[in-house]
């Protein structure tokens, strides 16, 4: 072994890059200190840019933004968080090795299955109390969007399948009137505001507990991973910002939600810190005696592939959907899905670097 680390040192030595460097101004401290600042930086700057967000933006609009951060969070779960769930982070100056026991990733890969179905439970849960009226993904405001048009083109939805039919019109030829009254649709949209903040706070936990479960396996995971959050914090708060301003809310109002829903973060970071400290971890020693299911794994062990399900289930099935739609125009649709392409394996390459 030690004949090893030596031949290691020796031919890979050491050096500060650029990253590394901004990575230790930013993550001085201990690891529940680096998750904590860490917490600060993807909750803050994402909060005072909708400042400069204009009232009527388009959710739909920001189509290229979410193929970025769709790269970014699925560089960082397939190249950092997967490869560190189930083999750790190599240390530059000794040779680590991995004993397989039994059990262990088998326990780890429930834990990543354990946080896809819970944010498939959170998405169904906030379908079924908006009427079927669409989860909390990046295609906010799309069924209100489509439901104002088909309105302006006399045509009404008439089911929860989203079936559209003509209205009909009336004896003496005036289209009659639909049947839902224009204060029926402002609660509805309305309520999908405030259920979309319920959502949000408990997406923004998961953040918190990604950022702590990280910096507690490594810095380097944990810098990546705040980088990955970073930038899909901002088309997330952008478009729920944009889908507040359509429940009713005044740009002031839905700052001030958006900045009540990012202490969620908050919450998460100083629960997963509680986890790692007294949960303890395989990596710290962590308790004395057996470990869960026979396993050297510690209940911090759980927060990482726990937050790397919930990242699988944003990148993939809450946002892929919007980034598959299509209009007619076959140009302009081409062009749109190359620059898309583009942006995601730009956030992908960024992950890679």
């Amino acid at each position: 072994m030690q004949a090893l680390n030596a031949h290691k040192v020796s031919t890979s030595p050491t050096t500060s890059s650029v990253t590394s460097k901004i990575f230790a101004f930013l993550f001085p401290g201990s690891p529940a200190v680096n998750a904590l600042l860490a917490t600060l930086y993807i909750s803050g700057p994402p909060n005072f840019l909708l400042a400069l967000c204009p009232p009527n933006i388009d959710p739909s609009s920001l189509s290229v933004m979410v193929a970025f951060a769709v790269g970014g969070l699925l560089g960082d779960t397939l190249f950092h968080l997967l490869p560190e769930i189930f083999l750790g982070e190599v240390e530059p100056d000794k040779v680590k090795f991995v004993m397989v026991e039994p059990n262990k990733n088998l326990l780890l890969g429930v834990a990543i299955m354990v946080g896809f179905i819970t944010f498939v439970a959170m998405d169904k849960g906030l379908r079924i109390a908006t009427g079927g009226g669409g989860g909390h993904d990046h295609s906010h405001g799309h069924a209100h969007e489509e439901k104002i048009e088909a309105k302006a083109s006399g045509v009404e939805r008439t089911d929860g399948k989203g079936e559209l039919r003509a209205r009909k019109p009336a004896a003496n030829g005036v289209t009659a009137p639909p049947p839902e009254t224009e204060k029926d649709i402002n609660a509805s949209v309305k309520l999908a505001g405030y259920l979309n903040l319920i959502a949000d706070f408990t997406h923004n936990i998961t953040d918190g507990l990604a950022m702590s479960s990280s910096f507690y396996a490594s810095p380097t995971i944990g810098a990546t991973t705040t980088v990955a959050v970073f930038f899909h914090e901002i088309p997330h708060e952008v478009g729920d910002f944009a889908l507040l301003i359509q429940s009713g809310f005044s740009k002031k109002a839905a700052m001030g939600a958006q900045f009540v829903t990012a202490l969620g973060a908050l919450l998460g970071t100083c629960i997963g810190i509680a986890v790692q400290e007294f949960g303890g971890s395989s990596a710290s020693g962590g308790l004395e005696g057996p470990g869960l299911w026979g396993t050297s794994l510690r209940w911090g062990d759980m927060l990482l592939p726990f937050t790397a399900g919930t990242f699988l289930y944003v990148g993939t099935v809450a946002v892929i959907p919007e980034l598959l739609e299509t209009g007619p125009d076959k140009g302009l649709e081409l062009r749109k899905t190359l620059t898309q392409f583009a942006a995601m394996f730009t956030g992908a390459g960024i992950m890679l670097a």
